[in-house]
């Protein structure tokens, strides 16, 4: 199965993975211990954010090394920009309109053609 950074980030527990990660590196065994899950269920977890190219695996001796690869983020931000991109010009637009708007409906000084008011 193929996946994708947008299915890695689907899940809490892989979002809270990377941000582990992303502060340091850590074995699998240390992954484990800052969640209430099991083992394998973090290992399945774990196994997704590798295929997706999200953390890479080093194996030192007996020991498996996390690390985060936070570059393949890029393409979560990248399609995130976009949308904000075109919501950003839909909102200046409506603030615009309703410029126009506040502007044509302010009352205007009328002059009521009485002359002028002497004491």
């Amino acid at each position: 199965m193929r996946r994708d950074v947008f299915q890695a980030i689907a899940d809490p527990t892989r979002r809270e993975i990377i941000n582990l990660l992303a502060h340091k590196s850590l074995t699998l065994n240390g992954v484990a211990d800052n969640f209430n899950i099991s083992r394998p269920a973090i290992s399945k977890h774990v196994k997704i954010l590798t295929e997706c190219g999200l953390i890479t695996i080093e194996v030192k001796g007996r020991e498996h090394v996390c690390e985060a690869q936070l570059d393949k983020l890029s393409e979560v931000s990248d399609w995130v920009e976009q949308y904000k991109k075109f919501w950003n010009d839909k909102l200046d637009a409506l603030e615009n309109y309703l410029k126009v708007l506040q502007s044509e409906n302010k009352p205007k000084n009328k002059k009521h053609g009485k002359g002028k008011r002497t004491r």
